[in-house]
Formats: structure tokens, sequence, C-alpha cells
């Protein structure tokens, strides 16, 4: 691995454009664009006030920030350097703010959820929608583009209205069987869309496009409910993560429960490979105050014997949302593991064996895990524990790498590159680069 030099950023604003040709962060204001090879800066632009959200058009030649405070978006093109384009929504507030896939509309959400706005940068046109029921989580694009499926309140009900992405014509229009409905997602091959309750009601539908409802599943009934959803890549399987401490996976056939994984206090499987994070002092030189490189404490896993005690935090029952139950799932790209973090384990990775429905591996990290993400061509995943230290995980094995650095740099967040071959990682001020040498 090499690592690059630390570079300042604010908010944790940080993306690789989809090309993967490009790195944007934000510094305040300031919007930087590098060159991901030779992290030279390309672009510098100012903003009208501090960056609370950016973005990339799906071509990566436009992108887009927004200033949430101040209503206002900005959009700038990197072929096109002078040219600029301002979004006010003024009085209405903006609440959030997202590209179409095709890269050349902009759609945002008013304060109080009051209606969603489409401008279009090609004809200057601006069109409405009503009635939107969340500024973010009820809103999705099917993986072509070509649909958009928007959660609507109207009435004291739950409404789904599905439009095409191209003329944003509404194809469909229908109530849906939900309390309160909390968000909705495509299937990745566009075919089913799943709805799901708020955590008061354990309900999940699954709906056609055309607005068929093809199955509903419940788990239990009077306690909080679902509190995460992902599909995987293939679409053959919907995860569901539970305030019960269960992820339970549904088929695409029957839409049946074909694996209901538990996370047990203690663990028992001998099947179930244990990797521990320990952390280990490296010796002082003679002469020395403080190891070489000044990092005091280097960590190493060790595989441990089963049974194993996995440990927990004990709950606050005065907290109305508590630190409970499945609150990560995530596929690995080729559909062969999944990922799961149960909130009350925050120092602990379940990782399952997606074609054998089992658990495969355990990670038993020494602190709390802030970030995971999949490498994006391969199974291989890496986490951030809010230390000085990056991790990495595949069918090989686990590695534990110190980040270089002056300073104290703890990382908070990471994100992959496109080709799999680099990632960034953040602290809170500052980001550096990863550059994987052995990407195979």
């Amino acid at each position: 691995m090499n690592f690059s030099e630390l570079f300042k950023q604010s908010g944790q604003l940080c993306k690789f454009s989809p090309n993967g040709r490009y790195l944007a962060n934000c510094v305040g204001y300031r919007l930087i664009v590098r060159d991901v090879q030779t992290l030279q800066i390309l672009q510098l632009y100012t903003c009208l006030d501090n960056i609370q959200n950016i973005e990339w058009s799906s071509d990566s030649l436009y992108i887009m920030c927004a200033m949430h405070k101040r209503a206002l978006i900005q959009v700038w093109s990197l072929e096109k350097p002078d040219w600029t384009c301002k979004i006010d929504e003024g009085s209405a507030g903006l609440a959030g703010a997202r590209w179409s896939p095709d890269g050349r509309h902009i759609l945002t959400t008013a304060d109080f959820q009051l209606r969603i706005t489409i401008w279009s940068l090609v004809s200057k046109s601006v069109s409405y929608i009503k009635y939107p029921k969340h500024a973010s989580e009820g809103l999705d694009f099917s993986r072509d583009g070509k649909y958009m499926a928007l959660a609507e309140r109207r009435n004291c009900k739950d409404f789904v209205s599905i439009f095409t992405c191209d003329s944003w014509q509404l194809l469909k229009h229908f109530e849906v069987e939900t309390k309160d409905l909390a968000s909705l997602s495509w299937s990745p091959d566009g075919r089913v869309l799943c709805i799901w309750d708020s955590i008061t009601q354990y309900k999940l539908f699954l709906y056609s496009v055309d607005g068929r409802c093809l199955a509903y599943y419940s788990a239990y009934e009077f306690a909080l409910g679902i509190k995460t959803v992902t599909w995987s890549p293939s679409s053959q399987f919907l995860a569901i993560g539970s305030f019960d401490q269960k992820c339970r996976v549904l088929n695409h056939i029957t839409w049946k429960v074909v694996a209901e994984h538990n996370h047990p206090n203690t663990l028992d499987t001998e099947t179930v490979v244990v990797y521990k994070e320990i952390e280990v002092k490296p010796p002082l030189l003679q002469g020395d105050m403080m190891p070489p490189g000044g990092f005091t404490v280097q960590s190493k896993y060790q595989i441990e014997q089963v049974p194993v005690q996995v440990p927990s935090v004990k709950l606050d029952p005065e907290k109305h949302n508590p630190k409970l139950g499945i609150g990560y799932i995530s596929f690995s790209n080729d559909n062969k593991y999944m990922a799961t973090i149960n909130d009350n384990m925050p120092n602990v990775l379940w990782i399952w064996d997606v074609p054998n429905l089992c658990l495969a591996v355990l990670l038993l990290q020494s602190n709390p895990i802030k970030a995971v993400y999949w490498d994006p061509l391969q199974p291989r995943l890496a986490l951030c524990t809010n230390n000085n230290k990056l991790y990495l995980w595949s069918p090989a094995g686990c590695v534990s790498v110190v980040i270089p650095s002056e300073n104290v740099f703890q990382a908070t967040s990471l994100k992959w590159h496109p080709d799999g071959n680099s990632l960034v990682i953040l602290s809170k001020d500052h980001l550096c680069l990863c550059f994987l040498s052995d990407v195979h």
C-alpha cells in the first residue's frame, strides 16, 4: 500500500467521480477537484456559502454543490470552467437535492416537503411534483435510469407515484397499505419496488412497476420493526435488518424467508473463522522516548477459538431510538458475501456466506466500527474505527495497516475508487488516498 499526503477537507464531503478520473472535496465554501492519479488540483471553485452536500452527475461532467441554509445550489462544469448555474429555492427552502440519472436535471425538495422541483439544465424549464412525503428517503431511481418512484402523502394516506425519467410523465399512481411509509427501494434489475413501514409497524410490501402488490411480509407485531433493507446485487435476495437483532433474507421467487441470521452473545459454531484485533505496543529503541514514526500502538489479527463471547453494550431504556438491532447490511459485488452490524455490538462485523446461508467470518475490533464498504469489483471490504488504522478483509484473511501521518489521523469514513485500486480515507478535517498495489 501507498498513502498520499494529507489534504484538508470539511463536512466529510469527498467523492470520486463516476468515471473514476476525479476526486472532489470541500473546504468550507471552496470546492476542489483533483486528478486521481497525480492528485494535482484541476479546478478550484468558490461557492456563495459553506457547502453542505456535493454530488457528481452520472457522466462526471458536472458537479452540484448544495447550500441548504441559504436554499441555494451551484452547479459547475468541468469541461467549461466559465459556465455557471445557480438554483435559488428562495423562501421555499431547500431540504434535499439530487441529480436525475441523465445528469441533466436536478431534483430539489422544499422545506416541510411542500414540493419537488425538477430543474432542467438543457431547456432551463422547471416543473413541480406535489405531496412528497420525505426530503430524501422516499425517492428512488431504477438502476437503468428509466423510472423514478416517489412516496407521497395525501389525505393521511400513503401513495406511490412512478414517473418516466425521460419526460417526467406520470406512469402509475397507487395507494400502498402502509400506516406510515418509511422508505422505498427498487431492485437492481428494476422489476420490483420494495416499500416498508415505519419502525413501529413491521410491514414490508413488494410491488411491480404497474402497481400490483406481489408480496407482503411481516416477521412479528407489537414491537419495534424494520431498521434497514438492502437488495443483493443480483436482485435474488432481499435482506431485512430488524430491531430484534436478526437479519432475515427473502428470496425473489416466493418472497419467503430462506435464512434468519441471529447475532448471539456467544458464538460456538466451529466452522466460523473469528479474527480478533490485538493491539501491540512496538518495542522502544534504546534512548527513544517513543517508537519510530511516532506510533504508540500497532495492531494485528489473531484467530480465536470458539466458543467466543461477543461484546455488547448496555442499552439506555430512556433513549427514544435505542442502539439495538441490525443497522447495517451490505452485499459484496459478486453476491457471495453479506456483512452486517448489530448496533448494540458496535465492535463486531459479521460476514455471512450467501450461497450456503451461514456465518463465515466474525471480526472483533478493539474500537467501535465507524464505516464499512465493499470493494466495488471483488469480495474485499475495508473498515475504519476512528483510529489511525485501515482494516481490510478478504477470503484470504485480515490485515491492519497504520496510516502514516505526522499528526494524529483518526479515520472516521472511507470510500472506494470505482475500479477498486484505491480508496479515500477521511478524518474529521483531513483526507488521504490509499493506493493498493496488489489488486488481485
